[in-house]
């Protein structure tokens, strides 16, 4: 898997160089955001510097495969050219935040924190920003109902104060919403490659933030996907889905857990997806190596799993 890595190192490098210096890292604890208390800044000590892409991510350790606290997640996070991050611009980011009645309350200001600390490191390195959507809530100037090409906190931060937690968790519906035309879009460039043309789709990292149990059926939305992927020959990096448990719901720790562990055994299908529990635990803290595996965990299997 270091091949992949150095593969995507490189393509990045030279993206790089065509286009302009990457923007720096927003630091928002100055925002007006009436769902949580901003956090004091603070700088990683000089042993905390990124690595270079090239470079694989030391083996996890019990604090780092440990749930994440707000108070980790709401803290900046500085970036570099020479970052592990880096080859994010590699992928197209998609935030998908399930905004379920149960989220009301502590779980909606801990997302909100969540994403404020994860988005601009996906911003940074990616030109066209990041697209969010809601499993309930629709943007009604988009087809599929979401915000794409999202480039500051500012506009997240916006988007949390007018979104209410409200309805169920149609979890597997919205992320059919998202990977349909996608798909289609890499059967067509798979095709127009079959005839000797040029045809390219950026790979696709899905970030899914959630509390609670789908109230739809999530695992045939996932299988149906990995099965085309697989009989397009698309690369095993193509998709990645990425669930981010927020609190502490055992029996949505254990589907998330059955999606991440029992899918590619039991159908025989590529491996997409991986899970992370945050449970906002005091003492916990959020690492260089932790971001990199929500942003990237399920689509670099290198990461996958790296805490067992």
């Amino acid at each position: 898997m270091s091949s992949i890595i150095k593969r995507l190192s490189k393509r990045s490098s030279k993206a790089s160089n065509d286009s302009s210096a990457p923007r720096s890292a927003a630091t928002y604890s100055d925002l007006n955001n009436p769902f949580f208390t901003p956090m004091p800044t603070r700088r990683p000590p000089p042993a905390a510097a990124a690595r270079a892409p090239r470079d694989a991510p030391p083996p996890y350790s019990a604090a780092a495969a440990a749930p994440y606290s707000p108070a980790d997640l709401s803290s900046p996070v500085q970036v570099a050219e020479d970052s592990p991050y880096s080859f994010l611009r590699e992928f197209d980011t998609v935030f998908l935040i399930d905004d379920s009645g149960s989220m009301a309350g502590r779980s909606w200001r801990e997302t909100s924190a969540a994403l404020a600390a994860i988005a601009p490191i996906c911003t940074t390195y990616d030109a066209d920003g990041i697209d969010i959507y809601f499993l309930n809530h629709r943007n009604p100037n988009s087809p599929i109902g979401g915000y794409t090409n999202v480039t500051t906190t500012e506009v997240v931060q916006t988007l949390f104060q007018r979104v209410r937690p409200l309805g169920g968790t149609p979890t597997g519906t919205r992320l059919n919403h998202i990977l349909k035309p996608y798909l289609a879009e890499v059967a067509e460039s798979m095709e127009r490659q079959a005839h000797g043309h040029e045809a390219t789709v950026k790979p696709l990292n899905i970030i899914v933030i959630t509390d609670g149990v789908p109230t739809d059926d999530v695992e045939s939305v996932i299988v149906t996907a990995a099965k085309k992927l697989d009989s397009f020959g698309a690369e095993p990096w193509q998709v990645g889905i990425q669930f981010f448990q927020v609190g502490r719901e055992p029996e949505a720790a254990e589907n998330l857990r059955e999606l991440d562990d029992a899918l590619g055994e039991q159908y025989h299908i590529r491996d997409m997806v991986d899970t992370v529990p945050w449970g906002g635990e005091e003492g916990a803290q959020l690492t260089a190596q932790g971001l990199l595996k929500v942003c990237l965990g399920s689509v670099v299997r290198r990461l996958d799993r790296r805490a067992a």
